[in-house]
């Protein structure tokens, strides 16, 4: 399918379905500590989304698979070695733990999608540095947007940030454009991908991306869970960041639609 590009009255709504995944980001801080369970987080945004009168956008999605069971969950909440997709539940998290919460709301038929990698409580000096690299990566991406022509552009050098931090960058998922629905084209990877054709695309403006860098500590191989077929872990058991924007390419430049979500970006 072709890319879609947004006009200015579809960028307002994209940018309301934003601010109502920042608010559920905001419900997630006020309550994240050592001993809070994923499913608490998971009802605490549920709680925010139907405040803003918005509705789940991963709740009942399909297995990717298709032979697997949709997901169960409002959140994606992924700890320490889960790099995605991981389901909330009665587990508690611990202090030191890395927790990684992706929201995603429809609000008025537009989608909007953010994820971030919190500390719980006061993080490893390997955990900050894995966390700076993962948030510099992808300040990297939004600074470079309007600069660059093509998105290979950008992916080679986020990749090569990573490498030179000594981290992992996750080949199997990546980015993806959306807009009335939460997965459009083009397909948006955090790596150069040399072995496929047609990857590439042009940066013009009515782009509307959610670009998400996933790192990993050790290996960046990753396995999906025969357990749930939902959650993604690193195949060494390393930790994992994930970090993901939905920004618009326009005239003027980037906007980060889904602002307030995590700590401010240095642009």
């Amino acid at each position: 399918m072709p890319v879609t590009l947004k006009t200015a009255a579809e960028l307002d709504r994209m940018r309301a379905a934003g601010a109502a995944v920042a608010a559920c980001h905001d419900a997630v801080r006020a309550i994240l500590k050592p001993g809070v369970t994923t499913r608490e987080l998971d009802d605490a945004v549920w709680r925010a989304m139907r405040q803003r009168g918005g509705s789940p956008l991963f709740l009942g999605f399909p297995n990717g698979d298709g032979d697997g069971p949709p997901f169960p969950a409002v959140t994606c909440i992924s700890v320490q070695d889960e790099v995605v997709h991981g389901i909330p539940g009665d587990r508690a998290l611990k202090a030191g733990e890395l927790v990684s919460v992706d929201v995603g709301v429809r609000l008025h038929g537009w989608c909007g999608d953010s994820g971030w990698t919190y500390a719980v409580g006061e993080p490893s000096a390997e955990h900050a540095r894995l966390m700076d690299c993962g948030r510099e990566s992808l300040a990297f991406a939004l600074r470079e947007l309007p600069r660059r022509k093509r998105w290979s552009e950008i992916a080679g050098p986020l990749a090569e940030i990573a490498a030179a931090a000594g981290f992992g960058v996750v080949k199997e998922f990546s980015g993806h454009g959306l807009g009335r629905t939460m997965h459009e084209e083009p397909e948006v990877p955090n790596y150069a991908d040399d072995l496929r054709s047609n990857w590439d695309f042009d940066l013009v403006p009515g782009l509307t991306l959610a670009i998400e860098p996933m790192l990993t500590a050790g290996s960046p191989d990753v396995s999906v869970s025969d357990d749930d077929w939902w959650t993604v872990t690193t195949d060494d058991g390393s930790a994992a960041v994930h970090f993901e924007h939905t920004v618009a390419l326009t005239e003027r430049g980037v906007e980060i639609l889904t602002a307030g979500v995590g700590e401010p970006l240095a642009l």
